[in-house]
């Protein structure tokens, strides 16, 4: 709780809700852009001036024009219309579009509350902000991975930012608990279960973003199996345990996998460990903590099957936004700091 006046509470509720979804709408245009190799497509940060889309077709032409200039339109792109390239540079720009959204949208609401609540209670909405604008660089570090020698970005560097997104999303949904959420459980679990569950989440998100970014969903499109054996046959086992490991697809797919398997066992554990001992103020957390991680797991079953296809793919990745906000509520419930 930042302050005692419940209207400024209500204030603060409503702008904190407004973030969680914007942001949440920009994973979910990131994911689009990612699934329909849209995000080379602007070739410059143009922090403002970039604020406006291409407004003639000379405009067009300049962007089109150094697009043609990066190795993904000379290797892999060459016979690319104007037409075509309008399309991806859309789902670019709208990402990019929103990110400064969010920036604005942000930065004056937390002006307009430093002047009612002290500053030094708002200390962590300042460090949301400053998460804010190091994304925004982070998202140019990312894109420019992509701009020589290669024709994809980094997927280390695509993981990076889907993290820290992530991360951003998870601060502002904890201060949204905190001012609308009593923690008067009688009984927690030990924090670092429920601790542990949540490193495993973003784990597993930081190897999703390795599929994705490797195109790793796009073999392999068998399931319980990988193809005729439980292990990918293109690599030994002794593979997994070498760094390259991290940069192998055929790994990527297995060990993405294989965690959401240890996740699930871990939960029903948990589950188990909560019901045993009728923890009842913890049931309706451990319930919807559940139900996004079957339908989390049947939507990552399904991006397999059908080869990563754009829909699917873009279900599993709204999916987690339920997952890790599930999980960052199960989290708080079982904690007593701010």
């Amino acid at each position: 709780m930042y302050t005692t006046n419940a209207k400024i509470n209500n204030q603060l509720s409503i702008w904190l809700i407004f973030m969680f979804w914007i942001i949440s709408l920009m994973i979910i245009v990131g994911g689009l852009t990612r699934l329909t190799d849209s995000g080379l497509s602007i070739t410059e940060w143009e922090l403002f001036s970039g604020f406006f889309p291409p407004l003639n077709q000379n405009d067009w032409t300049v962007y089109f024009n150094l697009y043609k200039q990066i190795p993904e339109f000379k290797l892999q792109n060459y016979n690319m219309t104007l037409s075509e390239f309008k399309v991806i540079f859309w789902w670019e720009w709208a990402h990019r579009f929103l990110g400064r959204l969010i920036g604005l949208g942000y930065l004056i609401p937390l002006i307009y509350f430093s002047f009612k609540i002290k500053i030094t209670k708002l200390s962590n909405l300042y460090f949301i902000f400053f998460l804010i604008c190091f994304q925004g660089f982070i998202g140019w570090y990312m894109v420019s991975s992509g701009l020589v020698n290669r024709v994809d970005v980094s997927h280390f560097r695509l993981s990076l930012h889907l993290l820290i997104a992530f991360f951003i999303l998870s601060l502002i949904y904890w201060n949204y608990l905190k001012i609308n959420v009593s923690r008067n459980t009688t009984n927690k679990l030990n924090i670092f279960i429920p601790l542990l569950f949540l490193i495993l989440i973003f784990l597993q998100i930081s190897i999703g973003a390795f599929v994705s970014g490797m195109d790793a969903g796009k073999i392999y499109n068998s399931w319980p199996l990988m193809g005729s054996s439980y292990f990918p046959d293109d690599n030994n086992f002794d593979d997994l345990f070498k760094v390259a490991a991290l940069s192998d697809p055929s790994l990527a797919q297995f060990i993405h996998r294989n965690l959401a398997y240890l996740i699930g066992i871990f939960y029903f554990s948990i589950f188990y460990k909560i019901y045993r001992n009728k923890m009842y103020d913890l049931y309706k957390s451990i319930n919807y903590l559940g139900i996004f991680i079957i339908l989390q797991i049947i939507l990552g079953i399904f991006t397999v099957l059908y080869g990563a296809q754009i829909y699917v793919a873009s279900l599993h990745q709204i999916s987690s936004i339920f997952l890790v906000s599930s999980s960052i509520y199960f989290f708080y419930l079982n904690t007593k700091f701010n």
